[in-house]
């Protein structure tokens, strides 16, 4: 589980560096002006994660959202004693359980840390009181949860439309060092292909690689 470990001087340099980047991210997702960024930031509390540690697990209900400062966190599922890997989140993103977070129904997904993690964390309590200090956070939120679904199409066009190589190119090109730190079978799973696929394609001559 996470645990709060920050105190005086360090504590308060943290607060200043993420509240930063937590900033800058809420600004890239909704374009609000830099009060309301503000406001809305001043909900989300620090926490750590170490490596192996949930931060929500299938069948449980999850209550919070949390901004990735530094770290990896793998979203999974069991699927008949396999383990599917449905996205590597890195640091710059927010993670949770959207249906479970939003409608409280079970979690379908496991979300581990993969590494030791910091993160910026809004529990849902607070996150439905947002709308109390900003009223228009509810047309705000929309256009959230708009780009969460905007996100999930455009991988399921890619699942629908591209071959495996052209779906290897496209996360190598948008995170190449991603493929040095974690394992390559995440990795496979997470494009839809098994590791000996993802090993044939990276042994083409034409296929970028590390």
């Amino acid at each position: 589980m996470g645990r709060e470990k920050w105190s005086g001087k360090y504590r308060k340099e943290f607060q200043i560096c993420i509240m930063t980047a937590l900033e800058q991210n809420i600004n890239t997702h909704f374009g609000i002006p830099k009060d309301d960024i503000s406001k809305i930031a001043s909900f989300f509390k620090p926490e750590t994660y170490a490596k192996g540690d949930y931060f929500s697990k299938t069948g449980g209900v999850c209550n919070k959202l949390s901004f990735v400062q530094n770290g990896l966190f793998r979203i999974f599922v069991v699927d008949d004693k396999k383990e599917v890997t449905q996205w590597i989140s890195t640091p710059g993103y927010f993670i949770t359980d959207l249906s479970s977070l939003m409608f409280q129904t079970p979690a379908r997904w496991n979300i581990q840390a993969l590494t030791d993690c910091d993160v910026y964390t809004i529990d849902r309590d607070n996150y439905n009181n947002i709308g109390r200090v900003l009223p228009q956070w509810h047309e705000l939120e929309k256009r959230f949860i708009a780009k969460c679904f905007t996100i999930l199409e455009d991988r399921v066009y890619t699942f629908l439309s591209m071959t495996a190589e052209e779906r290897y190119n496209m996360l190598y090109e948008y995170n190449r060092e991603l493929f040095q730190q974690v394992p390559q079978q995440y990795i496979a799973s997470m494009l839809g292909m098994t590791p000996e696929t993802l090993s044939r394609i990276r042994k083409k001559p034409t296929v970028p690689r590390d």
